[in-house]
């Protein structure tokens, strides 16, 4: 879910590190303590920057980012080699998230960003003065230049056109058809119900989107935008109309990088949350949202991918999800912003987008963003209003993410004092055992960590899933119940 301040104009460039930079180790191994299953320690490494777009990790790879929710820092860059708690924490997203991202403005206290100082040497180049002086004289020139060639022309004895009128669309041509369906239709219901968001900390601003969930002034957004609620910072929320409202954290889950926040406010137009599981790849999606705190900005794509394993935030916050992959141009400050289908409904609710290599912040579209799927929303949006925080599945074990073999083992020791395999937890209670591989989870192959994460994370504490563990040479299936686990906001 973050990110610095990518959102203020001009747009920040991404932090590239020097040819002299050594590159920092990855962050500790995943546990099951989060929601899914644990990994074991990993070597530790920096926290990428705190606020902002999120960039989202791949299986494999390091080159998601999850749009960095505007957070007072700067944009997060979650570490792809981070350990990821699979069994215990079943409820984390990875995005490129938190591809929605937000931005920050003012100091940049997110992630590796730090403030910059008061002043800095100069290199070499043109001063101040010496730049107005350049400027000064463009305009001199443009000026003299304008008055040599009217003098020109009015010493030429061409005779002007008496009418200048240039030629106009006919009365009788057809107007522009925006059906029902059409992109701006969908744009025109959908865009009242979206808003911009600032969270004011002592660090800076962040800015990013949500969604009116209910009349009564209820807002779903990122946890990664408004993450700095939870320690005083002020909340202002924009509507469409240009009216702002101050607000209050409901609740939040940095497993699934999701919050919901309330303004005084009634009568206002929500949007409806559709079916995730309905979506298939080619879908046709707007995403709407305030890309580098441009309001009510609206992009246009389709659904690229479904079930993409993705890992935004710092370690310590890490959320999983089960994204939606869309091409739909998302930006810094787009997190929280809904992924809207052809019919007007939210199919997604964008959290984080892919990043180069090399790159250590959000530094835009490159078509590669990732949604929180809009069934995973509803479900936990329910749970923030109504407890004001969420619980994820677990099945209470550790994973080791040094193995390089088939599947996903499960740590043959214990690690800083938490058993391999939880006793008496949903694993241990199923015979599963330190240093076994888990290999699929209902028959869905699993070859990193992440990947069993977000499967668990995509179910419900009281699920019943299918493991394939292999112990030594011998393979057999084994029926887990997931258990519940309270979020750590």
């Amino acid at each position: 879910m973050t990110d610095e301040n990518p959102f203020a104009p001009p747009t920040p460039r991404a932090a590239v590190p020097s040819a002299n930079e050594p590159r920092t180790p990855a962050a500790d191994p995943p546990s099951d303590t989060v929601p899914g299953a644990e990994a074991g320690p990993s070597a530790e490494g920096p926290a990428g920057p705190p606020a902002g777009q999120h960039t989202a990790q791949l299986p494999r790879t390091g080159y998601l980012t999850t749009l960095p929710a505007p957070s007072p820092g700067g944009p997060e860059t979650p570490d792809a080699h981070a350990p990821h708690p699979a069994a215990h924490a079943s409820g984390s997203h990875t995005s490129g998230s938190h591809t929605s991202g937000s931005h920050t403005s003012g100091s940049h206290a997110a992630g590796s960003h730090a403030t910059q100082p008061a002043s800095r040497p100069r290199r070499g180049g043109i001063g101040a003065r010496a730049v107005s002086a350049v400027v000064l004289l463009g305009l001199l020139a443009g000026a003299g230049g304008g008055v040599a060639a009217f003098t020109l022309l009015e010493g030429q004895d061409t005779a002007r056109p008496a009418d200048a009128a240039l030629p106009r669309p006919a009365g009788d041509a057809e107007p522009v058809q925006r059906p029902e369906g059409s992109v701006a239709a969908i744009a025109a219901a959908a865009l009242p119900s979206v808003v911009s968001i600032e969270v004011r900390a002592q660090q800076g601003v962040a800015t990013g989107s949500g969604m009116i969930l209910k009349a009564d002034g209820y807002i779903l957004t990122n946890n990664h935008v408004v993450a700095e609620a939870g320690s005083g910072a002020d909340v202002t929320v924009t509507f469409s109309d240009g009216h702002e409202q101050p607000a209050e954290l409901v609740g939040a889950t940095p497993e699934y990088d999701l919050a919901v926040i309330r303004v005084e406010e009634d009568g206002l137009e929500p949007l409806v949350l559709g079916d995730s599981d309905d979506v298939v790849v080619g879908d046709a999606v707007l995403a709407v949202g305030s890309p580098l705190g441009l309001e009510a900005t609206v992009t246009t794509g389709i659904v690229s991918a479904l079930h993409r394993p993705v890992k935004a935030g710092e370690a310590a916050e890490a959320a999983f999800i089960d994204a939606i992959q869309t091409d739909a141009a998302i930006n810094p400050g787009n997190s929280g912003g809904p992924l809207v289908n052809s019919a007007g409904e939210v199919i997604g609710i964008n959290s984080a987008i892919a990043q180069g290599p090399g790159t250590t912040a959000a530094t835009g579209n490159i078509g590669l963003g990732f949604a929180i799927p809009s069934n995973q929303a509803r479900h936990t949006a329910e749970q923030l209003i109504e407890t004001g925080s969420a619980t994820f599945p677990i099945i209470g074990v550790l994973l080791d993410p040094s193995y390089r073999g088939e599947g996903v083992q499960v740590s043959q020791e214990a690690q800083q004092g938490t058993p391999a395999v939880t006793p008496g937890g949903p694993a241990d209670q199923a015979g599963v055992e330190a240093g076994d591989v888990i290999l699929s989870i209902d028959g869905r192959p699993v070859s990193v960590a992440d990947e069993l994460i977000v499967a668990i994370r995509a179910k419900a504490p009281g699920d019943p899933v299918t493991l394939s563990v292999r112990s030594g040479g011998d393979e057999r299936d084994v029926r887990v119940v997931l258990e519940e686990q309270s979020s750590r906001r």
